[in-house]
């Protein structure tokens, strides 16, 4: 491996992985989403606040028992065993790359923005595939630029990010708020309505945990860094739909296509904020491509490590993973191909929403190997008010991943189960495999056993040994 290459990452860089996994192009649409439903949306928001920090805190601590590359995959194999670690990474595994080839689609309309013109179904394409790949090439060069790329682009799209979440509060007017619930029903079924939108704003709090073998000290700095990027990522989310909300007016907002442009209208005027925020959106997807990147092949790597995931996926060069970032780079790029050339844009959806299942199993798992650690331990060595706070965080993080698996939908569920049970059949080739080549291992060593032992010569006059009266001797009492 070339150090030139390869460098651990600190805490800075670490946190800046968890925010741009974290903060991808969704935000930029988040507040014409939940606009439908009022301001209660603003209080769903605190609330999955609050369960993310907790799911935050709780990989803080589970790294801090296993600091091993794989995060999730790690502790539900050591908690439960090797099937529901291979459910882990299955999920985590599809998750990462079909997500990606949405984030690739994304981008493209954000480019047009900044590149006016002409579009073709060929420029698309072509404009998605190098959105793709140039994430990869820098994972292919090492984690060292890996880190890099990320510390620029989180900085790059936090920045603008959190200057127009600051500045709209002066030009805030409650006027523009409209009423606290939006619709019929009641403000509770409007909030839920508004979480089911707003849940999975935070999935990729996990990512320092994925990574933990390339963190410098992971014991310590994957907990702050996972804390710290969950929290930065909470104030841009939370500050901008905020500034948004009260400088737009609820009216237009509703029917927004690109709700931060608009705000930057609404505050100094003009109609050059589209082009400000079409940039920082370019930015901020190449980013979250980046640390998704690294992240799709995080899990298989350590799942192939234990013999459940193809071995092709050991393949480790400057730090990284590269046979699983070309895996998943291959499978996006695949799809994103049947979505510009077929037009099956019905099954590009059926596989999006297959991401938002497959997001909360791993988290389940994670949260109840939690659960399980906590109960099985030394208690009697343990504080009472650490265990009481740790177990409360673990069950907390449970129902927030409970609530997110709810407000994924029936058929988000529906789809992401038969993907999920479609791993099985792969789980049992590898599980063959593995329990062949042990078999063979213990064979080979009962064989060479035998030749240690066995006479010197045919005419040697030691008495042979006996094997079955030995197995059959009665036990000893005692």
């Amino acid at each position: 491996m070339n150090d030139r290459h390869t460098r651990r990452f600190g805490l800075g860089t670490a946190t800046c992985l968890v925010m741009g996994n974290i903060i991808g192009g969704g935000i930029f649409l988040l507040p014409a989403s939940v606009a439908p439903f009022g301001t209660v949306s603003l209080v769903a928001f605190g609330v999955l606040t609050i369960g993310a920090v907790a799911l935050a805190l709780v990989f803080g601590r589970l790294a801090e028992r296993h600091p091993d590359t794989g995060g999730p995959y790690v502790y539900a194999r050591e908690a439960f065993g090797d099937f529901a670690g291979f459910l882990s990474a299955w999920s985590y595994w599809t998750m990462t790359w079909v997500s990606n080839a949405a984030l690739a689609v994304a981008i493209v309309g954000y480019v047009h923005v900044l590149l006016p013109g002409h579009p073709s179904g060929g420029t698309d394409l072509a404009i998605a595939l190098g959105a793709l790949w140039l994430p990869a090439l820098a994972n292919f060069a090492g984690t060292r630029y890996i880190g890099l790329v990320q510390t620029i682009s989180t900085v790059l799209k936090f920045i603008p990010l959190l200057f127009i979440a600051v500045v709209g509060l002066f030009f805030f007017d409650p006027a523009n708020l409209g009423s606290f619930h939006e619709g019929g029903g009641s403000a509770v079924g409007g909030m839920s309505a508004a979480a089911a939108i707003l849940l999975y704003s935070y999935v990729g709090v996990e990512s320092a945990a994925m990574s933990a073998g390339e963190v410098s000290d992971p014991e310590r700095n994957v907990g702050r860094a996972t804390v710290l990027g969950t929290i930065g990522s909470a104030v841009v989310y939370l500050l901008g739909t905020v500034a948004v909300f009260g400088t737009v007016a609820h009216d237009k907002l509703v029917k927004s296509k690109a709700p931060f442009s608009d705000a930057v209208n609404a505050m100094f005027g003009g109609h050059w904020g589209g082009t400000v925020v079409a940039l920082a959106a370019v930015v901020s997807i190449i980013g979250a491509l980046n640390g998704w990147t690294l992240m799709s092949a995080q899990s298989p790597y350590a799942a192939a490590k234990d013999g459940l995931f193809p071995a092709p996926f050991l393949t480790k060069r400057r730090g990284v993973p590269t046979f699983g970032v070309l895996a998943a780079g291959v499978l996006a790029s695949a799809l994103t191909v049947l979505n510009y050339l077929t037009g099956a844009g019905g099954v590009f959806e059926i596989l999006v929403l297959i991401t938002t299942f497959s997001a909360t199993v791993p988290y389940l798992l994670a949260a109840g190997a939690q659960v399980y650690f906590l109960l099985t331990g030394r208690r009697d060595k343990v504080r009472p008010v650490r265990f009481a706070r740790d177990l409360t965080l673990a069950l907390t993080a449970f129902g927030f991943t409970f609530w997110l698996v709810a407000g994924a939908g029936y058929a988000a569920i529906y789809q992401g189960v038969l993907f999920l049970f479609a791993g099985i059949l792969v789980y049992a080739f590898m599980a063959a495999r593995r329990t062949a080549r042990r078999a063979e291992a213990e064979a080979e060593a009962e064989t060479a056993d035998g030749a240690t032992t066995a006479p010197a010569t045919p005419g040697d006059h030691e008495e042979a040994p006996r094997p079955a009266a030995s197995a059959a001797a009665p036990p000893r009492t005692t």
